[in-house]
């Protein structure tokens, strides 16, 4: 399962356009689906599906969540010089969560998502009716910490924002936006 990869951040964003179908995605949230249409606008697309696989914040995997298909996409990105290439490391301890991002070309966010590494949840209605999921990462918040300009930096946070309460994983993104706000390239990211 790709979410127990070493070498891959998988994080998941449930989006809330399915709900009217019968089964309130108890995971789900309009902004998570507005990040996703945000994805489709900085790709030059207005198409968006599930389950999609968003690489590195520049373009979708073909072969959607087949692993392979994604690892091979993934080196693809890399040797097209789209690779996660700027370093990110995170620690906690009990009096603060410190980020230590390295350099490299470009300006971008420092954003946490907040996730639960896994949620069973039961299916009540719709065509899954009465089977018991289990989701991994499912992203429930999002906050921006800082800002990057391309040079080494600390970040020094409050240890209640590397373990907020509610949930027990987060990601650290640094990630670009378009002119618009639209997420863009993932230049480098951690994981708690």
């Amino acid at each position: 399962m790709m979410a127990d990869r070493r070498d891959v951040i998988a994080i998941s964003y449930h989006v809330d356009y399915w709900n009217y179908l019968g089964w309130q995605d108890t995971l789900s949230a309009r902004e998570n689906t507005e990040r996703q249409y945000g994805y489709s606008r900085s790709f030059g697309s207005s198409n968006v599906f599930t389950p999609q696989v968003v690489l590195n914040g520049v373009r979708t995997a073909k072969a959607g969540g087949r692993l392979q298909h994604v690892m091979t996409d993934l080196d693809a990105l890399a040797r097209s010089g789209h690779a996660m290439d700027v370093p990110v490391s995170a620690s906690l301890t009990a009096d603060a969560m410190t980020v230590d991002i390295g350099s490299g070309a470009g300006k971008a966010n420092v954003v946490i998502a907040y996730f639960k590494r896994s949620t069973t949840v039961t299916i009540e209605s719709g065509e899954n009716i009465g089977k018991t999921m289990e989701y991994r990462n499912a992203v429930a918040k999002m906050e921006t910490v800082g800002v990057w300009d391309g040079k080494p930096m600390t970040i020094k946070l409050p240890a209640t924002l590397g373990a907020k309460p509610g949930y027990d994983g987060c990601a650290i993104l640094l990630q670009a936006h378009d002119a618009d706000g639209n997420p863009g390239r993932i230049y480098g990211a951690a994981a708690l």
